[in-house]
This record gives C-alpha cells, sequence and structure tokens, in this order.
C-alpha cells in the first residue's frame, strides 16, 4: 500500500517541493498551509506520517502537534528555521517524533521520512503479534520492569511516564545493558535512521530519562556517559 505523507508549511513552493520529491519517492503526499488547515487535513486524509513546520499562520506548529497527539500516534517530523534548542526540545515534549532544521537537504528529510515509516510499520506489526514475538515478553532487571505489549515500565515498583521514543530507548537500553551503544548505533536500533545525522535528539531523550530515573541525574549511576563512545546502561 502507498504511504500518505501530509506536508504543512506556509511557504507554498516549499511545500510543493517536497510533495514533488515524495511522489517521486513513491509516497502520496497532501498539502496544507496553515495550522488549522493542518487538522483537517490530518483528520480527513489519515496520513502515514507528517511534516509539520513550527510557525504556521492560525496555529503554531506546537499546537498542532500537540492537538493531534491527543488523537493519533503518527510518525511527526517538525521543521523548524532555528537553530534554538528550546524550540527542538518543546517540539520533542510534545509528542513530535523528530525535528529539522531549516534549511536542510532533500536527501536527509526523505532518509528521515523513510525511517520514520519504517519505524512506525515495525512497531505497529510487533504490536498486532505481541502475544508470540519474543521481543513482546516482559523484561525485568534490578529495579526496571518494562512490559513492551503493555507499553508500561516502573522503576523501584513507581510508574514510568514515558513519551512513546523515551519508552523504546529505554527498552533496547536494558536490553543491551552492560554495552556501550554509540549515538549512531541508537539512532538506527531506536529511530531507524540509516543516515548520518544530527545525534542531538539522543542527548535530550538521555537527559530526559535520567530525570526520572537518576537520583542525582547531574551524577548518573545507571545511564552512563562513556566519552566519545557513546551510553552505557547499567543495573
Amino acid at each position: 500500500m502507498v504511504k500518505k505523507v501530509l506536508v504543512v508549511d506556509d511557504e507554498r513552493v516549499l511545500a510543493e517541493t517536497i510533495g514533488y520529491n515524495l511522489r517521486r519517492e513513491g509516497y502520496a503526499a497532501v498539502a496544507a498551509y496553515d495550522g488549522q488547515e493542518a487538522l483537517q487535513a490530518a483528520r480527513r486524509e489519515k496520513p502515514d506520517a507528517i511534516i509539520l513546520d513550527v510557525m504556521l499562520p492560525r496555529l503554531d506548529g506546537f499546537e498542532v502537534c500537540r492537538m493531534l497527539r491527543r488523537e493519533t500516534t503518527v510518525p511527526i517530523l517538525m521543521l523548524t528555521a532555528r537553530e534554538d534548542e528550546i524550540d527542538k526540545v518543546l517540539g520533542l515534549e510534545l509528542g513530535a517524533d523528530d525535528y529539522l532544521t531549516k534549511p536542510f537537504g532533500m536527501r536527509e528529510l526523505l532518509a528521515r521520512i523513510k525511517a520514520l515509516l519504517r519505524r512506525s510499520e515495525t512497531l505497529h506489526r510487533a504490536g498486532d503479534e505481541s502475544g508470540t514475538v519474543e521481543t513482546a515478553r516482559p523484561l525485568e532487571t534490578g529495579p526496571l520492569r518494562i512490559d513492551p505489549a503493555q507499553h508500561r515500565a516502573t522503576w523501584h515498583g513507581r510508574p514510568l511516564d514515558l513519551k512513546p521514543k523515551e519508552f523504546e530507548l529505554l527498552l533496547f537500553l536494558a536490553r543491551n545493558r552492560g554495552t556501550v551503544l554509540s549515538r549512531d548505533v541508537l539512532l538506527e536500533r531506536v529511530w531507524g535512521y540509516d543516515y548520518p545525522i544530527d545525534t542531538r535528539t539522543v542527548d535530550v531523550h538521555v537527559r530526559w530519562l535520567r530525570e526520572k530515573i537518576e537520583a542525582d541525574p547531574g551524577r548518573p549511576v545507571h545511564l552512563q556517559t562513556v566519552r566519545g563512545l557513546g551510553y552505557r546502561f547499567v543495573i
């Protein structure tokens, strides 16, 4: 089945260019040019992924993302014209799966959308088979217990309020506890990227996890940084 991508940007030339390139890659593409129109299109078209600009008329991209996350788990890639980390972190906190800073290369945009769609399809397939697949079995190590089928995690018996990517990252780290994992490996295995991209997405999610499981997030004991290499989860 052809995957459908909703492109939301008030720069019509850019939106049309993205749509053209998506169609060249075999996707169906629809466009919206402001926040209100984006919500209507998302509800009407049921896209498989959304490319969502932050700066939009009527409703900005942050508000659109927040409202959509009440209704759907569709992958969202946010576009921001600023390098400010606060914009990127806010988008991720509101439920976006990733961000890309303008100007960007079309090849990277397409690679990220491909990865988001592939990851989404894998998760849905695993969910459909959750009663039989090995990876859906609960994992328990030290104070951490994770139930992939129920999408629940506890730390010392306390429920952890985790966003989807935080949950996936913690699960992957726990399954590979004691092993040093590079940011590139985490991007490939958790985000599905096979294309070199900005690794700050990983750092942001690691920081959030530390705030939820470490007694002192500034001096992590369990989610350790291995300088120059990556991260290691230790129990």
